[in-house]
């Protein structure tokens, strides 16, 4: 029983950490355009610390269709992009909140 008890409290950190280190990832940008046959987003954004970029204006694929739903030309948002299948990909999409 106790064990059960350790394993369930280890999974619930580590989920905790993983959004942690997802939310410390996230970069600011503005929405530039919304490409929905392309599935992509033209993102203009700060620096990209996870991958290693400096701020520019540039295109992502989107992981998720729906994020093209959500995103309109001028939102501040913050994002988190990753590699993907050698794609810049947009992997985590929300409205900026320090507007």
């Amino acid at each position: 029983m106790k064990t059960l008890r350790t394993l369930a409290l280890a999974a619930m950190l580590a989920s905790s950490a993983s959004v942690l280190a997802t939310e410390a990832a996230l970069s600011e940008g503005e929405i530039r355009k919304v490409n929905k046959d392309a599935s992509t987003l033209t993102i203009r954004h700060g620096e990209l610390k996870n991958l290693g970029m400096m701020p520019m204006t540039m295109v992502f694929k989107v992981k998720d269709k729906d994020m093209l739903e959500r995103a309109a030309v001028g939102d501040k948002v913050r994002f988190l992009a990753e590699k993907v299948d050698g794609a810049l990909t947009v992997t985590a999409l929300e409205a900026d909140k320090i507007q």
